[in-house]
Order: C-alpha cells, then sequence, then structure tokens
C-alpha cells in the first residue's frame, strides 16, 4: 500500500489547527446542508458495530459519542469511520435514516450479495465485494471445502464511511490500526478508506492465489506418480473450489475498472491512479486462477486417461489368464463327452499325456502374452 494517497489537502476546517488525540473535544459546529442529517443517533451504540472512530487530518480524535463525532462530520470537520460485523435489520435501519442510505443497499448489507458490485446513490457510493479465505488441509470439514467466501459493503458518502463485513473472512480490525498508524493514509477521508479495503482484500486474493499454486503442484505430481491412479476425485474437489474462487474474484473487476476510469463525487480525480494499481493486481490474481483452471482440465484429462489406460490394462491381463485357463477346459471338455472311440481313451499313459499337453500349451500361452506385456 502506498504511503499517501494522494496530494496534502487543506485542513478539514479552515483557520483551525487539526486536534490531538489527546486535546479535549471541540464545540459542536454548526450543521451545514449536507446529503444526510446524522440525527437521533442514541449513545447507545448497535452491537454490530465492531469498531468507530472520528478522523481529523488522518489522526482520530477523542470523543464521547457517535451523534458528537457526527455532528463534526457533517460540519466537513473530518469523517466518521463506522465497522459493522454481521448487522441485523434493525441495526441497518436506524444507521440507514441517519445516513441517508438507500433501501436496496441496505438490503444488500442485511442479506448479502453474491456478486462484487460498485453503485452510486446520491453522494453514496456503495461498493460490495467479495472476500476468500483458503482452508488449509487439517482445517477443512468434511465437504473438503477449499475456500469460504463472504462479503464486504462499504458506504463512502461525504463525511462518511461505513464498512459492513459478512462472515469471518477478511477482517478489518488490523487494517484499521494500521491506518490509525499512518495518518497520512487517512486523511483524505472516505476514499482512504475504500482504497485500503481494495487494496487488502486484492491481496487477500493473490495470497489464496498462492496457496492454491502449492495444492495443483501437489495434485500434478500425484497424479503422475505410480500411486496416482486413484486421483480423479481430488483433482475433480480442488477443480470445483477454483471455480468458486473464481466466480469471487471475477466480478471485482468492473467495479475496479470503473473507479479507476469514470469520476465520483467521493473519489477524488487524483486518486484514480491508486485504484488503477489495485485492479492490475487484481488483473494479475484472475488470470493466474484461469491459467490454474485450465492446468487443472489438462491433469483431470490425463488423470483420466491414466485412469482408462490402467483399466485397459487390467483387462488385457483378465483376458490373457481366460484365455490360459480355456486350454484345460477345452481339452477336458472334449475329453468329458464319453465317446468310446477317442485317441488314447484306453492308454495306460493317456491320462499323463492328456496332463503334458495341457501343462505345455499353457506354458506356451504364459510365454507369448508376457512377452507382449499382457502379463
Amino acid at each position: 500500500m502506498a504511503r499517501s494517497l494522494f496530494p496534502t489537502r487543506r485542513p478539514a476546517v479552515p483557520g483551525h489547527p487539526s486536534p490531538g488525540p489527546m486535546d479535549p473535544p471541540r464545540t459542536l459546529p454548526e450543521r451545514p446542508h449536507g446529503d444526510w442529517a446524522g440525527d437521533d443517533i442514541p449513545d447507545d451504540i448497535p452491537d454490530s458495530v465492531v469498531n468507530w472512530g472520528w478522523y481529523v487530518d488522518g489522526t482520530r480524535q477523542d470523543c464521547e459519542s457517535l451523534a458528537e463525532a457526527t455532528a463534526h462530520a457533517l460540519a466537513d470537520e473530518g469523517f466518521v469511520w463506522l465497522g459493522l460485523h454481521d448487522p441485523d435489520d434493525e441495526d441497518m435501519a436506524g444507521l440507514a435514516r441517519r445516513f441517508n442510505l438507500h433501501p436496496l443497499a441496505i438490503e444488500d448489507a442485511v442479506e448479502g450479495h453474491t456478486r462484487s458490485k460498485l453503485e452510486q446513490f446520491g453522494r453514496t457510493l456503495f461498493l460490495v465485494v467479495s472476500t476468500v479465505a483458503y482452508v488449509p488441509q487439517r482445517q477443512r470439514p468434511e465437504t473438503s471445502e477449499i475456500v469460504t467466501t463472504g462479503q464486504i459493503m462499504v458506504f463512502a458518502g461525504t463525511g462518511f464511511v461505513m464498512t459492513v463485513r459478512r462472515g469471518e473472512q477478511t477482517s478489518l480490525k488490523r487494517l484499521r490500526k494500521s491506518l490509525e498508524k499512518h495518518p497520512d493514509r487517512l486523511e483524505h477521508g472516505p476514499a482512504s478508506v475504500l482504497y485500503a479495503v481494495l487494496d487488502t482484500v486484492v491481496d487477500s486474493y493473490q495470497q489464496v492465489v498462492n496457496d492454491f499454486e502449492e495444492d495443483v503442484d501437489e495434485v500434478e505430481a500425484l497424479v503422475f506418480s505410480e500411486e496416482g491412479s486413484g486421483t480423479v476425485e481430488q483433482v475433480y474437489q480442488i477443480k470445483r473450489e477454483l471455480i468458486e474462487f473464481k466466480r469471487a474474484v471475477a466480478p471485482l473487476g468492473v467495479p475496479l475498472h470503473n473507479l479507476a476510469t469514470r469520476p465520483y463525487k467521493a473519489i477524488p480525480a487524483e486518486a484514480q491512479a491508486y485504484f488503477r494499481e489495485v485492479a492490475d493486481h487484481h488483473t494479475e490474481a484472475r488470470e493466474a486462477i484461469q491459467s490454474y483452471d485450465e492446468v487443472l482440465s489438462t491433469i483431470l484429462a490425463a488423470s483420466l486417461n491414466r485412469l482408462s489406460v490402467g483399466q485397459n490394462e487390467d483387462m488385457r491381463k483378465i483376458s490373457a489368464f481366460v484365455a490360459i485357463a480355456a486350454v484345460p477346459t477345452l481339452i477336458a471338455g472334449i475329453y468329458g463327452m464319453n465317446f468310446d472311440n477317442m485317441p488314447e481313451l484306453h492308454s495306460p499313459y493317456g491320462y499323463f499325456v492328456v496332463w503334458g499337453v495341457i501343462l505345455a500349451l499353457m506354458a506356451t500361452l504364459f510365454v507369448l502374452f508376457r512377452r507382449n506385456n499382457w502379463l
């Protein structure tokens, strides 16, 4: 992640120095007219809000309540960042009224959305991004699930940003701490958080790609080993999980392209270069997934061919043993017809002669099949 996202902007409030974390709280400024009201925010924060903070010039400020913080943000004095985890209808309904969030976006935040997308409602930018986590072999359940998926929704507006995480993938707790240690990354407002979230998610894609590479190399070596005749199910399982991974990653390409090329009120024009960088990393991950998918298709075909060849070899061995066993069966069948006039039927050495002929023919067939690699 870049040390500083965009060119340094002016202080949040002209003529006022930026307060430090230990400075006393300011008097609540007068609220100008904006695209959200921030009214009636209670002191009791919903349980789904795992963290929130008020930031001015990238520095987190001491604030007694969310209502006070939003009042400052409404006056263009910094911005508020709320982080939610698996909110319910009631939590999102209350926040929707206070931040003027669109009902369709709220529905996605509550119920989840399987595909990444980017939409703009007034001055608020709404982003849905799929998250993916790799499950190590020792932790895989009975279903042999290799990847688990979730979503992160980001509401980026004037003076506020809200991140809603569904599932246990890609926790944002470490990201918030990292950004707070480097105020230059947060001083540009909600766009900084949006960029940081996308950068973190795409980095997690690349990590999962690297983990898949190990699985693909392992199964490839196993297929072409002497013990690799029964690995079709394992190859199919990895390919199936890779397809699920691809479905989570691929749709993010369009939102990233739009952020890098189209103007949005919540995104400064100079920020597009940084979103293009994230888009490039996403393209690398998507192309790697596509290449692994093709490799697995080749490995699956090779495994099926090897299984078919093995079955043909087994059939040849069975056929050879059947042919050898047919010799005594044929001779015994002929002499079992009980005719009176048959060669060697009444000879004192007929029994030994017949056995000698049987053994000679069986030995001859065995040598011929062995020479032709049937046995």
